[in-house]
């Protein structure tokens, strides 16, 4: 995959039903896995291009969650204007 573990990266790995997920990366202090299925679902895949996909966090928070990640986008924050 040619990534470096140790940059905060997840590597996320499903099962062929995309019923359950593996995840690995490092926190710092070593290798964490977690592991999750759904019972009655399957996970909304994203696509692959050279066998990595690229999401931004609250899509990765809505795929873990089980949610479809597609429906998921960040609101933009507008700085606040100075009182006078």
């Amino acid at each position: 995959m040619r990534k470096d573990p140790f940059t905060g990266i997840v590597f996320v790995f499903r099962s062929k039903r995309a019923d359950r997920l593996k995840l690995l990366y490092w926190d710092g202090t070593g290798l964490v896995m977690a592991y999750k299925r759904l019972e009655e679902h399957t996970f909304t895949w994203p696509a692959i291009k050279d066998g990595l996909m690229a999401l931004n966090h609250a899509q990765f928070e809505a795929l873990f969650s089980g949610l479809d990640w597609r429906k998921v986008r960040a609101l933009s924050v507008r700085p606040p204007t100075a009182a006078e």
